[in-house]
């Protein structure tokens, strides 16, 4: 211990730090691939600088992923090092997810005391979502460690009162933009509040400094994405996911606004298709029957016309027994990404509240607590202010997840830092209430325990089928016992207050050892109810190492499966490629009515589908790619196929350059005809594998185009005996290889 103390290290926080680093790091290295399409781009950015710096998705420098490059900038680096394995890409976000436990720490313990530090860290380490995309190569991590360390920064102004720590942490903002676009800005608030707040300067000098912050964010958000589209489209690859190869389209559409409003909103792109028609139903079988040949098992064939304009993120709906966690199947009551039934208690539906909030209702109880002592002709105190900073970065994000039409549940690790910090506080500051006040204010700490061992329950009952009722059972019996011994001790020491006691003279009277045995039970129901109230966390933050997570779309909870979430009722959280409402082996007919929602889930279904359990499939064709690779006369593409899904193995596992014509999901309107004959004369392409499961390539025209043009190889000379080409991760069912010579 005296080791401790000089070095001044927390033991504690040494066991918590461990903690962290089990939880996010324990078995990534049995992850192949993490999330194929990042890796991809890995892959591709460690062959040039030149895709190095655009993040581009395949080695040929054809089309970029649809995120900013910084992550992919420091996961290249640990690949350089590493060598490109799952846990190396991997590594990178299991590093910051333990670093942003310590932030948390370093960030709680000067205003509000170790205990609150330890607490608040301890709860981070334990938040289900925040240790789930944390194992994966997702870049949600590492942009909540990059916006900590703003706040750092910031909090670092403040005490010192010197403008450039100020002006550094809006420019880390601005990292934090270039690591996933506006989601970085959900904070914004939180600064401006806390810094006209706490910055003491004249008011004048004050927002000078704040312009030169702001100038200062603009300046470092905007200078990758204006320098990528000041260069010609010529020299660069195709912005991926954006619909006029723009960054800052991508920014402010399909990273920014179409996230509040959905996948209709600004940035969605149109419904009718890259070339703006809308096919009859003939059409739709005609390109049916063009390309492929046949349908996938539970998915229909699409034309490329028929796209979604908008190129959704890979998207997830439980199938299984058609149960979803507090919605039905197919009505929209789980959300197109299983995100819940917008509203003002979105948060607490069943679809996220395992996800984040678990301690949400005692981390608003505590700031309460925290700011209750407020007065309009008294200046705020240190601790009042920060805990203002945490509820302004926690109310307007609940907001937006509340209301927003397009995200999926891991993105909620943005809620992790100020509900673990309203947590430990707000229990250090609940706790003085009990001990020290009078009235009401002592039953705000057994209040907070007992309602939120209740919410837990509702969390885990429906679960029981997976789960047993143990911890249920241990979880509702421990922390209505906790609370209700604190309110005892309440009422016990209200009577004993109201009587004549005896005045204690020596140290071991007999009154004071009783009063002090009072304090030491009412301490350990206390300190016992939260750890209580951490335990189903904890097992719902080490699901992904028990049952095996889901590096495309991470999601913390039990499944008797091993392949993804686990749904309430036994239903099964992996992908089967129905659509919903569909039983299991149901072909799926694309008409002229099939909405833009059903499509788009469709497609990303397909694509998230190999994935479930953590980790891709083996999914190149070893006859395919010995056959591209035999024939290959000098092309710079391998071959072309119709989406990300379908050339990402075949990146990673040789290296080569595969194009993906429509992008991330087939719909990106990269391709003209024109442009892919130019690529044909100039020898940059040859082969062209087109699969039942995901036509696409941006255009119907040019599919048809190939269709028209292409020979069809016979699939006795290039496809695997067992009948399916296994393509790559997203592709069902048969696929044609075409050959098109100049």
């Amino acid at each position: 211990m005296k080791l401790f103390k000089a070095k001044r290290i927390d033991p504690f926080l040494i066991g918590i730090t461990l903690l962290a680093a089990f939880l996010n790091i324990y078995g990534i290295w049995k992850d192949q691939y993490a999330n194929a399409y990042y890796t991809s781009a890995v892959t591709s950015m460690l062959q040039s600088f030149h895709n190095f710096f655009f993040a581009s998705f395949d080695p040929g420098g054809f089309v970029t992923v649809d995120k900013p490059p910084v992550a992919f900038w420091i996961q290249t680096i640990f690949a350089y090092v590493f060598g490109v394995h799952g846990w190396s890409v991997i590594l990178p976000q299991a590093l910051a997810g333990v670093g942003s436990v310590l932030l948390i720490y370093a960030l709680v313990k000067p205003s509000f005391g170790k205990t609150a530090a330890r607490f608040a860290a301890l709860v981070a380490a334990c938040t289900p979502i925040a240790a789930a995309v944390s194992r994966t190569n997702n870049v949600d991590s590492l942009l909540v460690f990059t916006l900590l360390a703003a706040t750092w920064m910031l909090f670092k102004a403040v005490k010192t009162q010197k403008w450039i720590w100020s002006i550094a942490a809006f420019g880390v903002i601005g990292v934090g933009f270039n690591i996933k676009m506006l989601q970085a800005y959900m904070v914004l608030p939180a600064f401006y509040l806390f810094y006209l707040l706490a910055f003491k300067v004249k008011w004048k000098k004050k927002f000078g400094i704040l312009a030169a912050s702001m100038a200062t964010l603009l300046i470092v958000s905007l200078s990758w994405p204006l320098i990528v589209d000041s260069i010609p489209a010529a020299n660069r690859p195709y912005i991926g996911s954006s619909q006029t190869n723009s960054v800052l389209e991508l920014a402010f559409g399909y990273n920014g606004i179409a996230r509040l409003t959905g996948q209709g909103g600004p940035g969605g792109g149109n419904k009718a298709g890259a070339d703006g028609k809308m096919p009859t139903s003939q059409q739709t079988s005609d390109q049916t029957l063009a390309v492929g040949g046949q349908t996938a098992d539970g998915v229909g064939q699409m034309p490329q016309g028929f796209e979604p304009g908008q190129n959704g993120a890979p998207g997830q709906r439980p199938a299984g027994d058609g149960k979803n966690p507090g919605g039905n199947q197919g009505d929209g009551g789980g959300g197109m990404f299983n995100t819940g039934t917008a509203g003002p208690l979105r948060l607490f539906q069943s679809q996220l509240s395992g996800q984040i909030s678990w301690l949400l209702p005692f981390a608003l109880l505590g700031a309460v607590g925290l700011l209750m002592g407020m007065r309009r002709k008294q200046s705020l105190t240190d601790k009042q202010k920060e805990s203002l900073f945490w509820l302004a970065w926690l109310l307007p994000v609940m907001g937006f997840f509340s209301v927003a039409g397009f995200f999926h549940q891991y993105y909620l690790i943005m809620l992790a830092p100020p509900i673990a910090v309203l947590t430990g506080a707000g229990w250090v500051e609940l706790y003085n209430f009990n001990r020290n006040h009078k009235g009401w204010k002592r039953w705000l700490l057994p209040v907070g325990l007992l309602s939120t061992t209740a919410f837990e329950l509702y969390i885990l009952l429906p679960y029981k089928g997976q789960i047993g009722l143990g911890l249920p059972i241990i979880v509702g019996v421990l922390g209505t016992v906790a609370s209700l011994m604190l309110g005892i001790n309440i009422v016990t020491r209200s009577s004993h207050s109201g009587s004549a006691s005896p005045t204690v003279i020596f140290p071991n009277d007999s009154a004071h050892q009783k009063l002090s045995f009072r304090s030491k039970i009412n301490r350990t129901a206390a300190v016992g109810g939260l750890f209580v109230l951490l335990v189903a966390p904890l097992f719902w933050s080490a699901t992904p190492i028990i049952y095996g997570g889901n590096s495309m779309l991470p999601a913390a909870g039990p499944t008797s499966s091993g392949s993804g979430m686990g749904m309430p009722g036994g239903g099964q959280g992996q992908m089967t490629g129905q659509m919903p409402g569909q039983t299991q082996g149901q072909k799926q007919d694309v008409t002229q009515d099939t909405t833009q929602e059903d499509i788009t889930q469709e497609r990303t279904q397909d694509r998230t589908q190999s994935q479930a359990g953590g980790q891709s499939r083996d999914s190149v064709d070893t006859n395919l790619l010995a056959y591209l690779t035999a024939n290959n006369t000098g092309e710079k593409y391998l071959f072309a196929t119709t989406n990300a899904g379908t050339a990402e193995a075949y990146i990673i596992k040789t290296g080569k350059a595969v194009m993906a014509m429509g992008g991330f999901s087939g719909s990106d309107p990269i391709l003209t005809v024109d442009k892919l004959k130019q690529m044909v004369a100039n020898k940059e392409v040859k082969y062209f594998l087109s699969s039942s499961g995901g036509p696409g390539g941006g255009s119907s025209d040019v599919q048809a185009w190939i269709v028209k043009n292409g020979k069809v190889v016979p699939q006795t000379e290039w496809q695997s005996s067992t009948g399916n080409s296994s393509g790559g991760m997203g592709m069902n069912g048969a696929s044609t290889l075409y050959e098109i010579n100049p």
